[in-house]
């Protein structure tokens, strides 16, 4: 009896590695296809922009320009929806005077191809040149944003080029370490084929970075983004958000505006201005 149950066990945890480590991508990314609302929805007018990258998979991304606009802010999502699902955040960066240039990865939105992490590290790399090469804006001018799944591809990216400031909200360290969370009874770190180990890059990235996260999240772990704050050269910011992880910016309202102000106003490059 006592071998038939521990041989059940056995089986059902090989069987859950098998399923984990098979069908990642599964657990991993979200994507939705149809576009339910648009920044002149809220207001915004926009530019709907397609390009393509080194891999020649066509993106398609929005434009949202403030005139006179000092900064642009390249947006990364997180891992489900698209980009019509952030329209809110679009309001609170063009109130703060950011250009945004927002992308969906291949297989999300109008985007084409298929999910993959290296494959959201070439989209992040073709959204770049596009600002820098085709609209011409110095890297100085360049805020990264990432959000979620999105602070990794943020972090990677910021990496391969120095951006003025880097801001990453609510993310982790590593999908590995995400994985030991949900599943603490598999041997997550063998297991994860996606990486995105920010945990690994953070320490090398050379402009001011802020952080934000809420101890209430409920997906991704407060501690994990407290360890990669921890782990970030200074300068660096640290903003604690209410709320849960998909309405934490929202929850916290004009503290968290103000907060994004004093680190664009601390660290900016354009010491003395201030953004309104």
């Amino acid at each position: 009896m006592l071998h038939s149950i521990v041989f059940i066990l056995v089986s059902v945890w090989v069987l859950l590695s098998l399923l984990l480590y098979l069908f990642q991508p599964k657990f991993v990314y979200f994507p939705l296809s149809e576009i339910d609302y648009t920044p002149d929805m809220a207001g915004l007018a926009y530019e709907d922009i397609y390009f393509k990258t080194e891999d020649d998979v066509e993106l398609n991304a929005w434009f949202i320009p403030v005139e006179g606009a000092r900064k642009t802010l390249l947006f990364f999502h997180g891992n489900g929806g698209n980009i019509s699902h952030r329209l809110d955040s679009l309001k609170i960066f063009h109130e703060l005077g950011l250009s945004v240039f927002i992308i969906d990865y291949r297989g999300y939105g109008q985007s084409q191809g298929t999910t993959s992490e290296q494959g959201t590290y070439k989209d992040a790399e073709a959204a770049w040149q596009y600002l820098t090469e085709s609209r011409g804006i110095p890297d100085k001018d360049i805020i990264i944003f990432g959000r979620s799944m999105g602070g990794g591809v943020a972090t990677w990216l910021s990496i391969q080029h120095t951006p003025d400031l880097l801001i990453l909200e609510s993310t982790f360290t590593s999908v590995a370490d995400m994985a030991k969370h949900y599943y603490p009874y598999l041997p997550a770190h063998l297991l994860t084929r996606i990486k995105y180990a920010s945990i690994d890059r953070i320490g090398a990235i050379q402009c001011p970075i802020l952080f934000s996260h809420s101890q209430t999240d409920e997906i991704v772990p407060f501690e994990l983004g407290l360890q990669l704050f921890k782990q970030a050269q200074a300068p660096k910011m640290f903003m604690q958000l209410e709320g849960g992880h998909n309405d934490g910016f929202i929850v916290t309202g004009r503290s968290y505006v103000n907060g994004i102000k004093e680190f664009l106003n601390t660290y900016g490059d354009t010491y003395g201005e201030t953004y309104h």
